[in-house]
């Protein structure tokens, strides 16, 4: 009989309750025991809905309050010495994440430290490979010391064992870290010594990890290995052989599971390891999926991901049946099945969706319909297919494939002529940068901002009074507007130089503009944990993109009426718009980008005809996008940069295009950030003190710059020395004539209380800089 069996579950329940009960603990609403009442609760309810889906293998510790990787780092007694106890508690997790202390009496609230302490800084965040989950970095010490200090785990197992019934055919499966993947996401501090060299001394806190198991009645763990998807050096290679061999030694049995890519060159190391069984994601990892069939040894478990994780889209299970019957006729009983990848990347429930269009719903799956998609594919294996549910699932593939709601014969038509709107503007950045400079006649080390400005509780009732028809459309209008006038009277009082209108109409960057676009859908409850109790709810790309009307021309003409200084337009570019959302998966990235970059492309032509001289297009997720194989950037940055050219080619010499990319390493796409030949790019910098920067040295990058000057995300109000000191830092890397001065990233988080003396401060600093210029050039 195929086995079912899931790698993991969302954590956050179906209506977000880990959020609201981690955020009211933080803030002393709730106490500890209340928290880990909730967390059982959740953890309880998710058990219960697999077994009723019919899934064999439940996962355990697939559960955390904030991420996986934090939850390993405590099991293995990796914690930064700023955070070091003597008796482990949950609290010690929490500073590690958020770099505060609940136990200090000058705290603020629950999980912070008191306000002006450096010591207990976070640690490093950084994206869970190419999703938008994000975990903590292990920080490795040369005083790290791995051992077991936070039992968790075992505590959860327990708390699983104690539900089984062994009349519902159903087993629990720990789900951990592999130990190869843990080493090589932390990161040395110090004078650490080098990781591989600590992998000895890993594998043995494993090994007692895996025989406590075992003493509880353990019989399956699944270790996650995803960086098998990427390109390892000879060492990382030879790491797994080290690695397995010693962890075999343990009397469990070992599911061995890779995701997000194909195993490449991997493939054979994979199948020599000494695990009992593979799960390989059958989706990403499509190109090589007849490969690992045929080359997996047919005495181990093969583990077959074809329900996607990813996304949301219903799975074609008449195509995939064909697949998996392949596989059964090698692997037979030893063919397990299960979504590709972790559930955590999806939304909870699609049943309590009840906004979404009727057709739109019938081609969706959130997670607890993909464990039934699961069920399904594994009943037709053993013989007793639901021919009606496979009947059914077959209607909806085709509807979808001629749906009018999807496909628009305008778009395609247009797309098909993509070729011949021309990529380049009409003249080179150096006759471009001539033009603007006689046209705007701008200070040297010009001021502006990001975009966003505060938003306050009046802007976002409006908002939702609006959205809600509680608040005429005129009423809505003019108080965005009174909040434009507002925001162009503060800047002006400044003195900053190019002026934002900051927004107020914007709830997010993405969805402000999916909501306006054909092609675009939106849910009421599809959210998803980003990490701790962060999560986004991101749009549904489910059909030809294109523009019904301008989205912000009138925002931005009305705001520009109200100053006779330059007013920039603001939008959020298409990389970004489709990074940041759930994705068609009946097309290529490629085309809905281009869509999507029609599309705003018609908005910057209508801007630029409105008068609108400074136009912005963000793209924050541009590296985020980039493939797990090196090999494979050079065709995404090639579609990426174009769809950015595709959007800004249409304008004249004089018209100003900007670009902001926020906490973005550099040094290995500089050159398509060139490419994308963007007048302005403004970057985050401050945090690395200008280190960014020298990405853009080395490269002669030949555009203008604005290096943020300070960081958004502080509370703290920074100093007029503070910053001259870091444009002091850029203008010995960067010409000060292509210097721009601005923070780091929008201030939509911030209070008025902090935004207005530091754009004050940031444009003394700016002064203070052209009068010392001025008086070099004199004397010189």
């Amino acid at each position: 009989m195929t086995t079912t069996h899931n790698l993991g579950y969302p954590r956050i329940g179906d209506f977000r309750q880990l959020k609201f009960a981690l955020e009211a603990y933080w803030k002393g609403e709730k106490s500890l025991a209340e928290l880990e009442a909730q967390a059982r609760e959740i953890r309880y309810q998710n058990i219960q809905t697999q077994i009723a889906a019919g899934i064999q293998w439940i996962p355990v510790n697939d559960f955390a309050y904030y991420d996986q990787t934090l939850n390993m780092s405590t099991l293995l007694g990796v914690i930064p010495p700023r955070f070091r106890q003597e008796t482990y508690e949950v609290d010690v997790a929490f500073r590690m994440a958020r770099g505060r202390a609940p136990s200090d009496d000058n705290a603020c609230c629950a999980g912070h430290a008191p306000r002006g302490s450096k010591a207990d800084y976070a640690g490093a965040m950084k994206k869970w490979f190419d999703t938008n989950y994000h975990y903590i970095v292990p920080e490795l010490y040369a005083d790290t010391e791995f051992a077991i200090t936070d039992t968790r785990l075992f505590d959860e197992v327990t708390e699983a064992l104690a539900l089984k019934d062994d009349a519902q055919n159903i087993d629990f499966k720990p789900v951990l870290i592999g130990p190869v993947t843990y080493l090589y996401l932390a990161e040395n501090v110090g004078h650490a010594i080098p990781k591989l060299s600590r992998l000895p001394e890993l594998l043995a806190v494993y090994q007692q990890i895996l025989q406590k198991l075992a003493e509880q009645g353990i019989n399956w763990v699944q270790l996650d290995e995803p960086i098998l998807g990427l390109e390892l050096s000879a060492e990382w290679q030879a790491a797994f052989h080290q690695a397995y061999i010693e962890l075999a030694k343990t009397p469990v049995k070992l599911l061995l599971a890779t995701y997000f890519e194909t195993l490449g060159e991997h493939l054979q190391l994979t199948c020599d390891l000494p695990v009992d069984g593979l799960h390989y994601d059958g989706l990403r990892g499509e190109p090589q999926l007849k490969e690992v069939i045929e080359q997996y040894p047919a005495d181990k478990v093969l583990s077959l991901g074809l329900v996607d994780g990813r996304n949301i889209w219903k799975t074609d299970l008449n195509a995939v049946l064909q697949i998996l019957e392949t596989a059964k006729a090698k692997f037979d009983n030893r063919l397990w099945i299960a979504p590709s990848c972790s559930l955590l990347h999806v939304p909870v429930n699609l049943e309590v969706e009840t906004q979404l269009n009727p057709e739109l719903k019938t081609y969706l799956a959130f997670a607890k319909q993909k464990l039934e998609e699961v069920k399904l594919l594994a009943d037709a294996l053993n013989g007793q297919a639901n021919r009606h549910a496979l009947a059914e699932n077959a209607k909806v593939m085709a509807a979808k494939k001629t749906s009018k709601q999807v496909n628009n014969p305008a778009v395609q038509a247009r797309l098909a002529k993509l070729n011949e709107i021309a990529l380049t503007r009409p003249a080179p950045y150096a006759a471009r940068a001539a033009v603007q400079k006689a046209k705007f006649n701008l200070p040297l080390f010009p001021t502006t901002t990001i975009g966003s400005f505060p938003q306050t509780a009046q802007i976002r009732q409006a908002r939702r009074q609006f959205k809600a028809g509680q608040l005429p459309e005129a009423d809505y209008i003019a108080a965005m507007q009174a909040e434009i006038r507002d925001v162009c009277e503060r800047q002006e009082r400044i003195g900053i130089d190019v002026l934002v209108h900051g927004e107020p109409e914007r709830n997010d960057m993405v969805e402000y503009f999916g909501e306006q676009l054909d092609g675009y859908a939106f849910t009421q409850f599809g959210w998803v944990q980003s990490y701790g109790s962060r999560c986004v709810k991101p749009p549904i790309i489910f059909g030809d993109v294109s523009r019904p009307k301008a989205m912000t021309v009138s925002w931005s003409s009305y705001a520009q009426s109200q100053t006779d200084k330059i007013m920039k337009g603001m939008l959020t570019g298409a990389v970004t718009m489709l990074n940041w959302s759930f994705v068609r998966n009946d097309q290529s990235r490629e085309t809905t980008c281009n869509q999507i970059a029609l599309a705003l492309r018609d908005e910057v032509m209508d801007l630029e005809t409105a008068g609108i001289q400074m136009i912005q297009i963000d793209e924050a997720a541009l590296r985020e996008g980039l493939p797990l194989k090196q090999s494979d950037w050079a065709n995404y940055l090639r579609w990426a940069v174009n769809s950015f050219r595709v959007t800004t080619s249409g304008v004249q010499n004089d018209t100003q295009i900007h670009t902001h990319m926020c906490y973005s390493e550099f040094n290995d796409i500089i050159e398509a950030v060139a490419a994308m030949d963007a007048d302005v790019i403004t970057i985050e910098t401050s945090k690395s003190n200008m280190k960014l920067l020298d990405a853009f040295v080395d490269f002669a990058y030949p555009n203008e710059i604005g290096p943020g000057v300070y960081d958004i995300h502080s509370p703290n109000i920074p100093t007029v020395e503070q910053m001259v000191r870091l444009i002091e830092k850029a203008a010995k890397l960067i010409p000060a004539q292509r210097l721009w001065v601005n923070p780091d990233c929008g201030l939509k988080t911030r209070g008025w209380t902090e935004t207005e003396p530091a754009l004050a401060n940031m444009v003394e600093a700016a002064k203070a800089l052209r009068s010392r210029y001025q008086k070099s050039q004199k004397s010189a």
